[in-house]
């Protein structure tokens, strides 16, 4: 089909067609979410059965997107806008914070919203990938947005001299990689933790990349760590 069929006009049941459009619209992206992040997954879902999940006609599929690919896409654009939601939301919470509790709380943001239902997990790290060359191109630009946040935070830190002053990018794209490759495991079951305890060490892996042992920052917090551990002599 070359484009979408035009949808009514006018009010009906009290609700204007945008307001009937956006609906359908949620009706189809929620049907999408249980259909493509659960089973039979993105590949083996059809219009006919999407539109059925919804409770709407195909008719009314045409009238919102031209191709399954095209609902893959913005369910999986939605599930990126909640994370990084939560992730600004976290970080304006957090602006008070050192480093440590501010990175702990950027990243807890993160995972809670992604594995808040583990059809997101799916959505977002297995169904997106290998679909097609636009969905390959929209997953990696979603990825460089967060690999942006990440080098932001590290810039900022570095600013207030609590980090190492350096070019993050490539270690932001590793970081990112190693994100999605654990939060994925965990929630497959083969990470035995907490998620709290996935986030703390994702902590841990981001602030030893952020003050690296020959950072001259390392010694004066260990010189720091020592004098709080001291006393006087009894």
């Amino acid at each position: 089909m070359a484009g979408r069929l035009r949808g009514p006009t006018g009010r009906y049941a009290g609700k204007s067609a945008a307001e009937r459009q956006a609906e359908r619209r949620r009706r189809f992206l929620d049907a999408a979410l249980q259909l493509f992040g659960d089973s039979p997954g993105f590949r083996g879902t059809t219009v006919a059965g999407l539109s059925e999940a919804a409770g709407l006609s195909t008719r009314q599929f045409y009238e919102e997107f031209r191709t399954l690919e095209d609902v893959l896409a913005a369910l999986h654009l939605q599930v990126n806008d909640w994370a990084e939601q939560a992730v600004l939301a976290a970080s304006a919470d957090a602006a008070h914070l050192p480093l440590p509790e501010r990175a702990a709380a950027l990243f807890r943001a993160y995972a809670r919203s992604v594995t808040a239902d583990p059809r997101r997990i799916r959505i977002t790290f297995v169904e997106i990938v290998g679909v097609s060359p636009r969905l390959e191109r929209q997953r990696l630009a979603r990825r460089a947005r967060w690999v942006d946040l990440i080098c932001a935070e590290a810039d900022a830190a570095a600013a207030r001299g609590e980090a190492a002053a350096r070019d993050y990018r490539i270690a932001a794209t590793a970081f990112i990689g190693s994100v999605n490759g654990l939060l994925h495991d965990w929630n497959a079951g083969w990470v035995d933790a907490t998620l709290d305890e996935v986030v703390d060490e994702l902590v841990r892996q981001l602030l030893a990349v952020l003050r690296p042992p020959d950072w001259p920052g390392s010694g004066r917090r260990t010189a720091h760590r020592r004098e709080e551990g001291s006393g006087p002599a009894g």
